[in-house]
Formats: C-alpha cells, sequence, structure tokens
C-alpha cells in the first residue's frame, strides 16, 4: 500500500469543542501508531479532505512524522474555502496545513454547492487510495458512515479502523508510559 485514506469524526461528534483537549492526544497518538506501521510497510501518502477534528489531527501527526520518514501529505478538500464557517483558530490551523501539505488540491473549484460534493469527495478519495483508515464506533458512525460507505463500494479496497477500544488501549499505554504512573 502506498497511498492512505484517512477520516474520522468531526471534533463535535466527539464533544471536543477546544483544540487544548486532552483526548485529542490520545487520538494523535493512535493515528500516529498505526501510520508507523503503514509507513515501516511502505506507505508513501496519507491523502485528507481537510476536514475538522481526526482529519486535522491527522495531518498534524503526518507533519511530524516528516522528521523520522519518508511520507507525503495530500489535502483534498471538497471545495475550496471549506473552513470558512468554522472558528478562527481552526481556519487559521487549516490554512497553515494547506501551505505546508505536499499538495493541495479542492476537488470541485468554487464554493459549496450542495451535498452532493461531499459524496463526489468521499468516492474520490475512497478511489485514489490503495486503502483507508477510519476512526469509528459501529454503534455510532456519525458522519463517518459516508465515507465508509463510499469505501465499502470499493472492490479490494482494505478498510483499516481505530476504534474505541484501541484508544482505550493507547490511553494505557501512555498512562503506563508515564513514569508517576507506577510511583
Amino acid at each position: 500500500m502506498e497511498i492512505l485514506t484517512v477520516t474520522g469524526y468531526k471534533p463535535m461528534e466527539l464533544n471536543i469543542f477546544k483544540e487544548d483537549d486532552p483526548r485529542i492526544a490520545f487520538i494523535k497518538a493512535a493515528v500516529e501508531k498505526r501510520l508507523i506501521g503503514f509507513i515501516e510497510e511502505g506507505l508513501e501518502w496519507v491523502l485528507v479532505s481537510g476536514q475538522m477534528g481526526v482529519e486535522l489531527w491527522t495531518a498534524e501527526v503526518v507533519l511530524d512524522l516528516k522528521e523520522q520518514y519518508d511520507i507525503n501529505l495530500g489535502i483534498f478538500p471538497p471545495f475550496e474555502n471549506q473552513e470558512s464557517r468554522w472558528p478562527e483558530p481552526l481556519q487559521e490551523k487549516y490554512q497553515e496545513l494547506m501551505m505546508v501539505a505536499d499538495f493541495f488540491k479542492p476537488i470541485y473549484k468554487g464554493e459549496y454547492k450542495g451535498a452532493f460534493q461531499f459524496k463526489a469527495k468521499n468516492m474520490w478519495l475512497a478511489d485514489k487510495s490503495d486503502a483507508c483508515l477510519v476512526l469509528m464506533d459501529d454503534e455510532f458512525p456519525g458522519s463517518t458512515r459516508f465515507f465508509h460507505q463510499a469505501a465499502k463500494e470499493q472492490e479490494n479496497y482494505p478498510i483499516y479502523t481505530i476504534t474505541p477500544a484501541d484508544l482505550d488501549d493507547i490511553v494505557e499505554e501512555m498512562r503506563m508510559s508515564d513514569p508517576d504512573y507506577w510511583g
């Protein structure tokens, strides 16, 4: 696998409303752990649409991994200025990531025109990647269900997941790696 699409929940679907929420560190650690495994097996590109939440956090993880690994980040939003209605700190983060990504190109020129753009984005990302990594709970799929459905329609397209149980494992690993935990 050379190209992986990563997606997952938006912050509000996880009841995360601040960028300094400690749960973000656990999510990023889980994504990083999975990405390192894929990179060591030959992964070259990580694709995201740049939506707030798991995708922006993944973009940050990829940029951190660039210090140690030969990995590229592609951001393909469904349309131009997708961040225009987001909170200002997230708009700034998105614009910074747009500038430092290895590749950035909106799938549709112009502003939001309709839900069809999101559907087309999901189909495009699934079509252009070799597999996907989705942070999702099957019982509460939220907005991730739309990409997950597009991914399931692809032939021979591996769908890897990060589940709530995986996040619990990461939380425990991080707690146990803290020297104070054993004190």
